[in-house]
């Protein structure tokens, strides 16, 4: 369907603590063309009418995560957002929530670094094998067992969209969680029980209360939500089988 419009309004957040100690929104007037998403119209405000606008971005293919921003109130990849479907406007376009803003639409990211490595989202071995005894194969439903967990692209979506993250900020959160599950499905790991160690304690998996708007707005099909609650039951039988052999931590 033609849309008979020539510009694009875009709301766009501007947050410059050296020149205004609070928020406001900026209004700019971009052209319409039916091949642009919202990074392309970000890009053009930059570009032509603004160059202090900060933002991240980088590969515009939907990989890198690094362009993820709150658009009309959802959390979004805005390389893989069309302005067409935004249409007629305006399209407000936010930082992701619950990340500390730096400028502009740039969010501190620091919190899931720092928690990003209590999950260990490394391959763990009891003892590691000598490189002469080779590769470490895996048939292909041993890699199907965790792959789509390895798609996570640390884009942060699925933390903006997370009510409890938001309310809670030790939360470890959906997408620490599925790159922990992603190891834990690993043939080759030994670390599940470290793992578990952190996951099951105070802010870990039961923080989380299934509203499952992480998997929604997951740009890669990871499924944080199922995740959590696969560790759940995960939990939940360690905790039984404690009870059954004593002399074992859970």
């Amino acid at each position: 369907m033609e849309n008979a419009v020539d510009t694009v309004t875009l709301k766009v957040f501007r947050y410059r603590p050296e020149t205004a100690p609070e928020p406001e929104y900026e209004t700019f007037e971009v052209p319409y063309q039916e091949d642009w998403m919202v990074l392309d119209a970000l890009n053009h405000v930059k570009d032509e009418m603004d160059g202090s606008l900060s933002y991240r971005w980088s590969c515009r293919m939907g990989v890198c995560g690094s362009c993820g921003m709150t658009v009309n109130g959802e959390p979004v990849l805005t390389c893989a957002t069309y302005i067409e479907d935004l249409l007629p406007g305006p399209i407000r376009i936010d930082p992701l929530r619950g990340f500390p803003v730096i400028r502009d639409l740039v969010g501190d990211l620091g919190d899931f670094m720092a928690k990003l490595p209590r999950v260990k989202p490394w391959i763990i071995r009891k003892e590691e094998e000598p490189l002469d005894a080779g590769e470490t194969l895996q048939t292909p439903e041993e890699v199907g067992a965790f792959r789509q967990y390895s798609m996570c692209i640390n884009c942060m979506l699925c933390y903006a969209a997370c009510p409890i993250y938001e309310m809670e900020p030790d939360f470890i959160g959906p997408a620490a969680i599925a790159l922990a599950q992603r190891y834990n499905l690993d043939s080759r790991d030994h670390g599940a029980d470290e793992r578990m160690d952190v996951l099951s304690r105070k802010h870990g998996v039961w923080d989380c209360t299934f509203v499952g708007e992480c998997s929604v707005v997951c740009p890669k099909d990871v499924d944080p939500a199922g995740a959590i609650q696969r560790y759940k039951v995960t939990a939940t039988m360690d905790w039984f089988r404690s009870l059954l052999r004593p002399g074992r931590s859970g």
